[in-house]
């Protein structure tokens, strides 16, 4: 009973919000609270959620700080240059796009942590998918699978779970899968490509002086309506960067076309490399293992905005404007903590990893690898990382070893279903995405998961090819 009831909840919490007739954090409370009741433990609900709330208070401490710290940097322009960089490479394309998308998230992806990627790739390619109107879910699709891919890394979570729980060397594990990751990290590029391509068919090709004539025509239509509430503006408008020029030459056209207005006041050019190299000794720090996360980012924000904003109403603007997507997520991620409250708490979790054990037939034996391999989809997306890694896999890796199968290839197996993960409406990094993106959380999903389940099975596929699984 315990199996169907965990099933059914998490059927109904997923077909209410890609329907959109609930949003994501009453989804998240009420469904579990529901479903918690009808198991007939609707007294012991208040313990489920605070077991669940102080498992998750640090990553969601870690998410308010880090949103600031990021914020904080894209305010004082350290995220300029690789905006520019894009576009020199974009342009107004929209392939191009789509593919420096899931470029820089993958580049971005290598600190480990899901929820800076995010942050960092949105708050670059935003200001592009409004601008050319591209699909914003085909940003966070990308962005997430890309992701996906690259949390693999050993220092990115799952490796070091899966080496912990079968008590292996975490090399072991990743540099083996390395060319089959390699691979899913290509089909991502590639399917970006297409995406792309389809962006680009539905919106046509614009040049960059085209884009640049529909801004002008724009700031002409805002002057007008200044003008007419009696502003007495007589120059033409800026409101994109602040600069102005003919647009015959290209360099002032790169310049021109920019994400982020160059003249905002918050810009801290003289700090630049002090606020680069905080950054990345806050991320080696992160990689290192100095400190906690969630003390890292703390003492990151309160330093960023100590030297960037001495005056404390300036500290108090800052933190107003990046109030509205703390708030966001660090709800999301609470409310998440009631849906895996109940499910671990009410044991539907062990019922549910059980019942799929179970039903594997005694002739898959010695394809346990595969069978893991393909069990990993459904089961890092229904749950987290923690419960699939030291509550399933090392029931599996027994299964296996008893018709020959090595641990080793059981943990690479393992890590198969990381892309679908990353989109998993459990994963708090993914609020932050969809959050900063502006995208219905169930939009997303529709869209996502069968590109990244896909992606999934071209990793499995290609490590049963190279005979790494």
């Amino acid at each position: 009973m315990l199996t169907i009831l965990g099933f059914a909840m998490i059927a109904t919490f997923l077909v209410l919000i890609m329907m959109k007739k609930m949003s994501p954090i009453a989804a998240l409370v009420l469904i579990p609270a529901l479903f918690c009741v009808f198991v007939g433990k609707g007294a012991k609900l208040g313990d489920y959620v605070i077991d669940g709330v102080t498992s998750l208070a640090p990553t969601a401490a870690m998410l308010m700080f880090a949103i600031v710290y990021f914020g904080v940097m894209i305010d004082v322009g350290l995220f300029d240059p690789i905006v520019r960089g894009i576009l020199k490479f974009a342009k107004a394309d929209p392939m191009r796009i789509v593919v420096g998308t899931a470029i820089l998230a993958a580049i971005v992806s290598l600190d480990g942590d899901g929820s800076t990627t995010f942050m960092i790739t949105v708050s670059a390619m935003y200001p592009l998918y409004k601008r050319l109107k591209m699909s914003l879910v085909v940003m966070t699709g990308v962005a997430a699978m890309a992701n996906g891919v690259m949390n693999t890394l050993p220092w990115g979570g799952p490796t070091a779970r899966a080496a912990t729980a079968l008590k292996l060397d975490a090399s072991d594990i990743f540099v083996p899968m390395i060319p089959a990751l390699l691979v899913g990290l290509a089909f991502v590029f590639v399917l970006s490509y297409f995406l792309g391509l389809r962006e680009r068919k539905r919106l046509g090709v614009l040049t960059l002086d085209e884009v640049l004539v529909d801004e002008k025509v724009e700031e002409k239509e805002t002057e007008t309506v200044l003008v007419g509430a009696g502003s007495g503006s007589s120059g033409t408008g800026k409101a994109v960067t602040g600069g102005a020029g003919s647009g015959t030459d290209a360099d002032d056209d790169d310049d021109r076309f920019q994400a982020l207005d160059p003249n905002r006041p918050t810009l801290r050019p003289k700090l630049y490399w002090f606020n680069a190299l905080l950054t990345v000794t806050l991320l080696t720090a992160m990689i290192m293992e100095w400190l906690p996360i969630p003390v890292l980012f703390l003492l990151g924000a309160a330093l960023v905005l100590t030297v960037n904003f001495p005056h404390i109403p300036d500290q108090k603007a800052r933190l107003a404007a990046h109030a509205d997507n703390v708030l966001n997520v660090s709800g999301m991620v609470f409310a998440a903590a009631v849906f895996t409250g109940v499910l671990q708490g009410t044991g539907m979790v062990d019922h549910m990893a059980k019942w799929m054990v179970d039903v594997i037939p005694e002739g898959m034996g010695p394809h346990m690898a595969l069978v893991t391999g393909l069990l990993s989809l459904p089961l890092t997306y229904f749950m987290s990382n923690d419960g699939f890694y030291f509550g399933v896999l090392p029931v599996l890796a027994e299964a296996g070893a008893a018709h020959g199968v090595t641990p080793l290839e059981m943990a690479r197996a393992s890590l198969v279903g990381q892309p679908l993960h990353m989109s998993s409406p459990l994963v708090p990094a993914v609020y932050v995405l969809v959050g900063m993106a502006k995208v219905e959380f169930g939009d997303h999903t529709r869209f996502v998961v069968k590109w990244a389940a896909l992606t999934c099975l071209v990793i499995l596929g290609a490590g049963m090819l190279f005979g790494i699984i």
